[in-house]
C-alpha cells in the first residue's frame, strides 16, 4: 500500500470497495481497531457491506490502495462470513467517535483539565505495512445549546480514556452514529446495531426518533427486541410500541412477562393498545395472530382515484398495497360487513372517477382468524395472492395477512441471526 500513508477513518466511511478488476464489491461501513494498550491501537481491517447487504471483515493486508473515492483490494477472494467484533477490538465510527477523553498535550491550553470529544481518528501506515492510530481529531465538549469549539489534532500519546474498559462506563453521544444510519434500510441498520456493545445500543436508541427506532426494532431478533425495549423508560417504550406495526408490537409483547406487557399497554394510546390487545387474543400460529389490523379498507362509494391515493401510501408494504378491502362502515377493524376486495392492478385499468364498489371481487374466499399458518400458506399459493382478508364469524373484516407476515412466522425463530445468504459456515466467494 503506497499511498496515502495517512488517512482519517471518517474519510473512509461509505467509500466504494473495488476488486482487482475494478468491479464494485461493496462499501466501507467502519474501521476495526485492535485496542491492546499501551501500544497505539492498530487498524486490523474494515467492515465492508457487500452488494447483498452482508457485512464482512476485510483485513488491512487485503487492501492494495486507498484513493479519495474508492478502495481497491489485492484479491477478490474474500471470506464472506458476517462480521463479529472480537474481544479487544473496537469500531472507530460506531464506538470511538463521540467518546469523551482527556487531552494531556501541554501545547493546547483550551483542552487542559476539561472533557474533549473525539471527532475522527487518523491512521498512519508503518514500514511494516501496519496501520496504527497516530493522531486524533478532538474538540472541547460543550452543552447541547452551546457553540461547538474548534477541532484540534492531537498525537495519540496525549489522548487518555480510550479503551474497551473506559468506554463501557462513560456516557457517550450518539448523534453522529444516528446520522450514519439515516439512509440505511431498517434491516441493515438492525444488523449494524447488533455489532455494537449493549451500552452503545442504548445510547443510539436515546437519540433516534420513535418511528425510526420502531422500524429498526422490528428487524431485530426477538431477544434483542425485548432487551432493547425493556432498557428504555416505560413511557418511551410505549411510544415505540405505538410506532411499530400492531402485529410486530403484539409479537414483542407476547415475549414479555404478562405484568410487564400489561403495564406497557396501559401507557399506550387507547386505539393502538386496543388493536394490539385484539391480536394477542389469537394464537401466534394462526391467521389472527400474524395479521395486521391496518390494511387498505375503504367503503364502496370511494372513487378509483381516492383508492389509488391510499395504495400509494409510502408507509404501506407492497404486499398490503396489492389489495383494497371494501366494507360497509365502520372502516376501522373490526369493520362493518365485508363486501369483497379489489386488486390494485384492476384499479389502474379503470376510470379514476368511477366507484370501487363497481369492481369488487366477492368470489374470493376469506381466511378465518383460527386458520393455521400452513393453511394461510396454501391459501395464498392457491389463489396467487400476496395478501388475504381475515374475516370473523359475523362477516366483519378484522385484518389481513400478507406474505411477509407469513414468512416471518414460517422461518425458524432465529432466522434474523443467520446468514442472509449461504450458511453459518465459512465460505469463499469470488466477489472480485
Amino acid at each position: 500500500m503506497k499511498a496515502p500513508h495517512r488517512v482519517y477513518a471518517g474519510r473512509l466511511d461509505n467509500l466504494v470497495v473495488l476488486g482487482p478488476d475494478g468491479e464494485s464489491v461493496g462499501r466501507v461501513r467502519d474501521v476495526v481497531l485492535n485496542m491492546q494498550i499501551p501500544t497505539a491501537p492498530r487498524a486490523v481491517g474494515l467492515v465492508v457491506q457487500l452488494l447483498n447487504r452482508r457485512r464482512i471483515f476485510v483485513p488491512m493486508l487485503r487492501i492494495a490502495s486507498i484513493e479519495p473515492s474508492s478502495i481497491t483490494l489485492v484479491t477478490g477472494n474474500l471470506t464472506v462470513r458476517s462480521f463479529k467484533r472480537q474481544p479487544l477490538e473496537m469500531q472507530v465510527l460506531g464506538e470511538i467517535v463521540d467518546s469523551t477523553v482527556r487531552i494531556t498535550d501541554p501545547s493546547i491550553h483550551e483542552l487542559q483539565n476539561v472533557d474533549a470529544v473525539i471527532t475522527d481518528v487518523e491512521l498512519e501506515e508503518t514500514r511494516l505495512r501496519d496501520w496504527i492510530v497516530s493522531r486524533v481529531a478532538v474538540r472541547r465538549r460543550t452543552g447541547p445549546f452551546s457553540r461547538r469549539g474548534a477541532v484540534h489534532i492531537v498525537n495519540w500519546e496525549f489522548v487518555k480514556g480510550v479503551s474497551p474498559q473506559t468506554l463501557t462506563k462513560a456516557d457517550q453521544d450518539a448523534a453522529s452514529l444516528a446520522h450514519r444510519y439515516e439512509d440505511l434500510r431498517p434491516a441493515d441498520a438492525a444488523s449494524a446495531i447488533r455489532n455494537l456493545p449493549e451500552k452503545r445500543r442504548m445510547e443510539l436508541a436515546r437519540v433516534l426518533d420513535d418511528e425510526r427506532l420502531a422500524d429498526i426494532v422490528q428487524e431485530l431478533p426477538g431477544d434483542d427486541q425485548a432487551g432493547l425495549l425493556t432498557s428504555l423508560p416505560a413511557p418511551r417504550a410505549a411510544d415505540v410500541l405505538e410506532a411499530m406495526d400492531p402485529d410486530d408490537a403484539a409479537d414483542l409483547l407476547g415475549e414479555l412477562p404478562k405484568a410487564e406487557a400489561e403495564a406497557l399497554l396501559k401507557l399506550m394510546h387507547k386505539q393502538e393498545a386496543g388493536m394490539v390487545r385484539r391480536l394477542l387474543r389469537f394464537s401466534p400460529d394462526t391467521a389472527g395472530g400474524i395479521m395486521t389490523p391496518e390494511p387498505v379498507i375503504l367503503p364502496a362509494h370511494t372513487t378509483v382515484a381516492e383508492a389509488l391515493a391510499h395504495v400509494r401510501n409510502p408507509d404501506l408494504s407492497a404486499a398490503l398495497a396489492s389489495l383494497v378491502f371494501v366494507v360497509r362502515p365502520p372502516t376501522q377493524t373490526p369493520t362493518g360487513k365485508y363486501l369483497g376486495s379489489v386488486h390494485a392492478q384492476r384499479l389502474l385499468r379503470e376510470p379514476p372517477s368511477t366507484l370501487i364498489g363497481d369492481y369488487v371481487d366477492n368470489n374470493l374466499s376469506v381466511l378465518t382468524p383460527n386458520a393455521t399458518t400452513e393453511g394461510v400458506a396454501r391459501f395464498l399459493a392457491t389463489y396467487n395472492l400476496v395478501c388475504a382478508p381475515v374475516v370473523d364469524d359475523g362477516g366483519h373484516l378484522i385484518g389481513a395477512v400478507s406474505v411477509d407476515d407469513l414468512l416471518d412466522h414460517l422461518l425458524p425463530e432465529d432466522w434474523r441471526e443467520q446468514e442472509l445468504f449461504g450458511s453459518r459456515m465459512e465460505v469463499k466467494d469470488n466477489v472480485g
